[in-house]
């Protein structure tokens, strides 16, 4: 099937949604959305210009912003400097706590994107010899919550090592000169520092990581729900035709990132799972485990309930047809 042939059968689902939803407000002028290379679907969207194509005839333009972590992705949808953004679904759920209106409406991967690296000559080999040593992190992202999830399990405590605030590239650049001794890691980054640089991913557990999410601001979609409808469709379509045409997925990203190809295939091939985009159980119980987890930790407070916060979340109503 092709692309187009999927975007015209995904309309129907758009024009179903909007028929039983109230009468819309006014159309956006513009739909702010972003791009990261942590959500390959994205890329192959904005180079396709599939969004621009979906609204050109409702002249309602498209704004690409790029987000080099969940956090930025949250900054910006708590600022109403983005509509939609990709983030972690664990780091969808500490903003939802902490107050940021955001509806979880998409899946655009299971990946296992977030390890503990190191450099081969630290002898770290595990989690609990991290006591008392450095390690970056980007805060408010499903690295920085794996580390925390890890340090638990090992029986350890976020007082037991030092963490060091920065943003994914600069954790990389950090732990290849030596000014910490690991990094909570983030593909395609990791990815790259693990083949180009010699670095170990010292500590692995794929089932920690907590799903690639779109989410949207509620207020927009409150006021625009085929519109986001809309917006899911080409996601869907797209995600249909990156798994279709994964060479043409990886040339994309590939022309956006310059990264060579080996790095790519470690993390299109080995570690990214585009096959279930609807919002559903699979994606509640992570989310919802790495949430307990963190209250455990001490990361949520207790008065928090989790269970019912990651309900209000989590938003599955809107059509997401798929093969």
């Amino acid at each position: 099937m092709t692309l187009t042939r999927r975007l015209v059968l995904a309309a129907s689902a758009a024009l179903a949604l909007a028929a039983a939803a109230p009468a819309m407000a006014d159309a956006p002028k513009e739909i702010r959305i972003d791009w990261a290379t942590y959500n390959p679907v994205s890329l192959l969207i904005r180079e396709n210009g599939l969004l621009e194509r979906e609204f050109e005839k409702d002249g309602i333009a498209i704004t690409w912003v790029q987000s080099a972590g969940s956090n930025k992705a949250l900054e910006f949808l708590n600022a109403g400097s983005i509509d939609f953004g990709s983030t972690a679904g664990s780091a969808a759920l500490l903003a939802r706590i902490n107050g940021n209106p955001i509806k979880s409406i998409y899946s655009y991967s299971r990946p296992e994107w977030t390890a503990l690296v190191t450099r081969s000559d630290t002898a770290i080999a595990s989690v609990a010899d991290l006591k008392g040593k450095t390690v970056a992190v980007t805060r408010g992202t499903d690295p920085h919550v794996f580390l925390v999830r890890a340090l638990a399990e090992a029986g350890l405590g976020q007082d037991d090592v030092r963490t060091v605030l920065l943003q994914h590239a600069d954790g990389r650049t950090a732990l290849i000169r030596g000014d910490v001794d690991a990094w909570a890691g983030l593909d395609p980054i990791m990815a790259s520092a693990e083949l180009e640089d010699g670095a170990v991913l010292f500590h692995r557990d794929p089932g920690a990581n907590t799903w690639g999410i779109l989410n949207v601001r509620e207020s927009f979609l409150t006021d625009y729900p085929e519109i986001v409808a809309r917006v899911l469709n080409v996601y869907e379509a797209a995600r249909q035709e990156a798994v279709a045409n994964p060479d043409e997925l990886k040339r994309i990203f590939a022309a956006v990132t310059g990264l060579p190809a080996a790095v790519i295939d470690r993390q299109l091939d080995e570690r990214t799972d585009l096959s279930q985009p609807r919002i559903g159980a699979a994606q509640r119980d992570a989310i919802l485990q790495a949430g307990l987890a963190l209250q455990a930790a001490g990361v949520i407070e207790v008065s928090v309930d989790v269970p019912a916060t990651v309900d209000v979340l989590l938003d599955d109503r809107l059509p997401v047809p798929t093969n």
